[in-house]
């Protein structure tokens, strides 16, 4: 939003406003202060992330959530009140710490309480409500963007208080997950759990994996050291690379800096918001076919189409954007009819994320970990996914700056790679039980040779019609 600039960043108001002129279209917005106040968020949810995977394990999923709420408003009380850059980024570093601890916990949770039957689809409620609160942020920028007072900014950075406090109550209300409570040695209370969550009788066979599960996981008394473990290391493998992958898409810089895409290639200050309000909506409706399929389709199949919808995307966008802007004929500006086919082709392109890697990227990594060592597996898989998330915010506009169009040609190679990746080295992990998806490592033809037999790690063998 213009005020906000003018207040906080006039160096980039400037060039925007073309009250500093500038040769290059696609450098108006290349500030890394400006990219810092996106970006520290996401460095502070990294720092989070550690320190939630013991705070997860000692004291529950559920206080890891509260207070993640509880640091989360203090971050959006502080940015909605903010008077100088100092504190934007001090205010958006407290949301990192709250975004840290619900990435590391709330995953976790979903996958403990949910039938395997449907946990796919329940564990991808998570990043269904994320791409609605990005949808519903995208109206609120539009509609704070027109108030006249030039004071729209302040609430709608003040307004992120409203899901905080949502968390916050919320989580006082759920139930501890069982693979909790027995980890942290309340055994009776963890067997009266499974009646209020599944409203069944008949959860003697299901307690008794868990305590397996548990006795096993006592006996890891170092989680972290034990990741580094052969039988441990496709695991590891996957809680890195996805995560890193899922980055190198290229979306969270659609998502992060969806207005500033648009303002560069031509679209006007408030005009450049309804096209990214457009994409947030496609990316909620996208996110629902995934929840739909994914327990019925499969994981592999979903990151794979995805991937390749994705890079036929961005190959149009790229061949597009760098025909029509920023040349000499046409150098700040692309024709209208020009400009809706690169937001159609964006939206297909936030399409194919949202029922792939978007949700995937979250669900594989914390439904594949055993219990011992689940929330240390958490954290280095939030902890790598914030790492490039705030590379990739920190670069971008300077990215965008000097590869011009060829940006998305960038993210369109890696989609190559990452969907090779995932063709040749994940396993199928659908309709698994949690506490038996070691057996799916077991029987891959690359992974096995590294996985010890189910015997060897005290778990219970999963009969062949869930293998």
């Amino acid at each position: 939003m213009d005020p906000f600039l003018k207040k906080f960043f006039p160096d980039v108001y400037a060039k925007e406003h073309n009250i500093k002129p500038i040769d290059n279209q696609y450098c108006k917005f290349d500030s890394q202060v400006l990219t810092l106040f996106t970006s520290s968020l996401y460095l502070a949810a990294l720092v989070a992330s550690i320190f939630a995977s013991k705070v997860s394990r000692a004291f529950g999923r559920r206080l890891t959530m509260i207070s993640g709420g509880v640091l989360f408003l203090g971050g959006a009380s502080l940015n909605g009140f903010a008077q100088q850059v100092l504190m934007l980024i001090v205010g958006c570093m407290l949301l990192g710490f709250g975004i840290g601890c619900a990435n590391q916990s709330v995953p976790i949770y979903v996958s403990e309480v949910a039938p395997y039957k449907y946990r796919g689809a329940l564990n991808m409620l998570f990043q269904l409500a994320i791409t609605i609160g990005i949808f519903v942020a995208n109206i609120l920028n539009y509609l704070f963007a027109k108030m006249e007072n030039g004071k729209g900014w302040r609430y709608r950075l003040g307004l992120a208080g409203v899901p905080a406090i949502m968390i916050i109550i919320s989580a006082m209300f759920l139930p501890d997950s069982p693979n909790s409570l027995i980890e942290r040695g309340q055994a009776e209370k963890a067997k009266e759990e499974p009646l209020k969550i599944c409203g069944t009788n008949d959860v003697d066979e299901e307690f008794k994996d868990l305590v397996a599960a548990s006795e096993a996981s006592k006996q890891v008394k170092h989680p972290w050291s034990s990741l580094l473990k052969s039988e441990y290391m496709p695991h590891l493998t996957m809680a890195i690379a996805i995560p890193f992958f899922q980055q190198l898409t290229g979306m969270n810089v659609i998502t992060f800096y969806a207005p500033v895409l648009f303002k560069t290639i031509g679209f006007g200050g408030t005009a450049s918001l309804m096209p990214a309000m457009i994409t947030g909506g496609c990316n909620a409706l996208a996110t629902l076919v995934s929840i739909f399929t994914v327990d019925k389709v499969g994981r592999r199949k979903l990151f794979l189409e995805g991937g390749a919808q994705m890079f036929i995307c961005q190959l149009v966008i790229a061949a597009a954007i760098g025909s029509k802007f920023g040349t000499d004929e046409n150098p700040g500006v692309l024709p209208k009819w020009f400009a809706l086919t690169v937001v159609v082709f964006i939206c297909i392109y936030v399409g194919g994320f949202a029922w792939s890697w978007g949700p995937l990227g979250w669900l594989v990594p914390s439904e594949i970990f055993s219990l011992e060592v689940r929330s240390a597996a958490q954290s280095v898989n939030v902890s790598v996914n914030m790492i490039f998330t705030f590379a990739i915010a920190q670069v971008f506009t300077a990215m965008l700056c000097h590869m011009k169009f060829g940006l998305f040609i960038f993210f369109a190679l890696f989609v190559i790679v990452m969907s090779i990746f995932i063709y040749k080295f994940l396993p199928e992990t659908k309709s698994v039980p949690i506490e038996e998806n070691s057996l799916v490592w077991e029987n891959h033809p690359y992974w096995n040779e590294f996985v010890k037999s189910s015997a060897q790690k005290n778990k219970i063998a999963a009969p062949d019609s869930q293998v």
